[in-house]
């Protein structure tokens, strides 16, 4: 036996002190009595009922010396030894996605924990503990730490991951650890099966919940549907899918699928065109999984913070194509109005002028020119006299340049070259540019940019004297310049989480705010043309720039990796290579609780011994 604190034997001097006082107190009282023959009379039957009368005084001394040398001891707190009877122990937590499934009120991760924690709690004090968890990244939480206390402590802490984590890390520290003492005791607490393991306990939170999921959702522009798939994971079930717009509460479709275990089953919605904000998906019925049951996608240039203006005296064609673009429903101002002012225009993304060039190019937007009549300062390009008359087939470029393949991708299938012009502008740009389409080597649509840095599309023809609007290029060049003016922040709204967003820096954007689905907030690095963003959670994540101080938002959405949402899972092996010893370190006793019940009887007995003295012995 040891002492933790030796000083507290100090109090033992509170005994020859205690021997002190009952040696020199006063060991008569005085009483009044009504007269001496009633106390002659009680004195005797006193006697002769309670023959320890002699010795009371001496016991309550002795309880009393006895709960001093209680207290003492409990103060120096005795620990005693017990040699090779506590453990090493060595738990993997699996923090992986399907860990989030959840059985009743809790998810398998906190069973694990519960698990874990029961472990330590009835081990021998002395033992020690390592934790490796396997989440976003594998990291060793403590290691060989004595504390129960703190162990349990920083076990509460730790939070699970939404990706598909992977034990080859953990099977490396775990190895690491068996090899540098054999006698540790290994545990994976995990919802996968093994068909082999070794100098490892695995233990198995998964009870084979029932999990539905939502795969492959997606929105095609040409098309105007809404497509995926819908799982059963555990049994056969029947299943609603739920459509809503716009992130509105109310159901503006839905669509009822019987589905067989382990086999999707494929769901369509007629959405019809891109104008909307956002369209969510959700499974209606409920099951241990709900971070896979909805999927959200969504169209950010009808965010209310995408902006256009139309500059036009008849603007019906390019409202109807950026509308139907899902670019929302533009600002319109014509030439004419008295309230027209150049000075005014400020507060868009995108400026588009029909017919008529602005006398000053706005510096906070990109810019649209559409049949410009004169050439407007820092532009980059001049209208070089009065309009060509003429009639004939604008020609596509046979350029293999990026740029000019990203802008007429889509048209490969058209046939021929369908545009007809009737007349056109003729222009003479001066700052880099790239041609997309002309007509007797003059440039019909091409793009460059303007001296602020902001891009720009010129269209050097009239659409109402074409027949652009009506060809089967129209839809896809329109789609194409539009991402060419505004490129992909990211360049898809839907992700499993896990994956690397690349997000492109746009120009003149001074910073990037991301917006966790948890709550939190980032903010990126700005230097470069592109920054790469993990997805670490399941969610809506909101990406903010600041553009000239005008800000563009863009979501993204994170679902979970399809191979965590299987309720069970059988992996190939957990092995821990070497032979096992059964050596352990030296445990020891250190629990005052049964001091306390000794000091609790002794204050029973001496107090019961006071009372009788008092009251029965006189």
């Amino acid at each position: 036996m040891s002492l933790a604190y030796p000083l507290g034997l100090l109090g033992l001097i509170a005994v020859p002190v205690l021997i002190i006082i009952y040696i020199i107190k006063n060991k008569y009282t005085e009483q009044l009595v009504t007269s001496t023959y009633l106390w002659t009379l009680s004195e005797k039957f006193l006697k002769r009922k309670n023959p320890i009368s002699k010795i009371a005084g001496i016991i309550s001394l002795i309880l009393q010396i006895l709960a001093v040398i209680a207290i003492s001891f409990a103060i120096a707190h005795p620990v005693f030894a017990l040699p090779g009877k506590a453990k090493d122990y060595c738990f993997v937590l699996d923090g992986s996605g399907s860990m989030n499934i959840s059985r009743g009120s809790k998810t398998r991760f906190d069973i694990g924990k519960d698990e874990i924690k029961s472990i330590i709690s009835g081990s021998v004090e002395g033992s020690a503990f390592t934790l490796i968890f396997a989440g976003n990244t594998t990291d060793v939480v403590f290691q060989d730490l004595e504390d129960k206390d703190r162990a349990l402590s920083l076990l509460n802490d730790i939070t699970p991951a939404y990706i598909s984590s992977g034990f080859a890390d953990a099977i490396g520290s775990t190895q690491k650890i068996f090899d540098a003492n054999p006698s540790v005791l290994n545990y994976l607490i995990t919802d996968k099966s093994y068909s082999e393991s070794s100098n490892v306990e695995i233990i198995n939170v998964s009870a084979g919940e029932n999990n539905y999921a939502l795969s492959e959702v997606e929105y095609t522009v040409g098309s105007g549907k809404l497509t995926g798939k819908a799982f059963t994971y555990e049994s056969d079930a029947s299943v609603t899918v739920n459509l809503y717009k716009n992130g509105s509460g109310e159901i503006a479709d839905a669509v009822k699928l019987d589905l067989k275990k382990l086999e999707g089953k494929e769901f369509s919605f007629d959405i019809g065109d891109a104008n909307f904000s956002s369209l969510t998906v959700e499974i209606e019925e409920k099951d241990a999984l709900a971070l896979d049951n909805k999927v959200v996608i969504f169209n950010d240039y009808t965010d209310p913070s995408f902006r256009t203006l139309i500059v036009s005296e008849t603007p019906f064609f390019i409202e109807g194509a950026l509308t139907a673009l899902g670019a929302g429903k533009p600002d319109k101002i014509k030439p004419s109005d008295p309230d027209y002012s150049q000075s005014g225009l400020s507060g868009y993304n995108l400026y588009v002028f029909e017919g008529r060039a602005p006398d000053k190019v706005p510096t906070d937007g990109a810019v649209w020119y559409i049949n410009p009549d004169k050439s407007t300062e820092n532009s980059g390009f001049t209208v070089q006299g009065d309009p060509v008359q003429t009639l004939g087939t604008l020609e596509f470029s046979k350029s293999t340049k990026t740029e000019v393949k990203k802008i007429l991708a889509g048209t490969e299938n058209v046939q021929g070259n369908d545009i007809f012009i009737t007349k056109y502008s003729k222009c003479g740009p001066y700052r880099k540019y790239t041609t997309a389409l002309s007509y007797d080597n003059s440039p019909m649509i091409f793009t460059l940019t303007n001296a602020y840095g902001n891009k720009q599309v010129v269209f050097a023809f009239d659409f109402h004297s074409s027949d652009f609007t009506v060809s089967a290029s129209y839809p896809i060049l329109m789609s194409n310049l539009l991402n060419y003016t505004f490129p992909d922040i990211v360049d898809r709204s839907s992700y499993y989480c896990g994956e690397t967003a690349v997000i492109n820096v746009l120009a003149n954007c001074d910073s990037i705010r991301v917006d966790t689905p948890l709550g939190g907030i980032e903010y990126l690095e700005t230097g470069s043309d592109i920054c790469e963003y993990d997805l670490r959670e399941v969610g809506v994540y909101k990406i903010t720039m600041m553009i000239a101080n005008s800000p563009r938002s863009v979501n993204i959405y994170s679902a979970m990796p399809e191979e965590e949402r299987f309720t069970a899972v059988s992996d190939a092996s957990f092995v821990i290579s070497g032979t096992a010893q059964s050596g352990g370190r030296d445990g020891r006793y250190d629990d005052l609780i049964a001091l306390f019940i000794i000091l609790a009887v002794i204050f029973i007995a001496d107090w019961t011994v006071y009372c009788y003295e008092q009251y029965q012995l006189r």
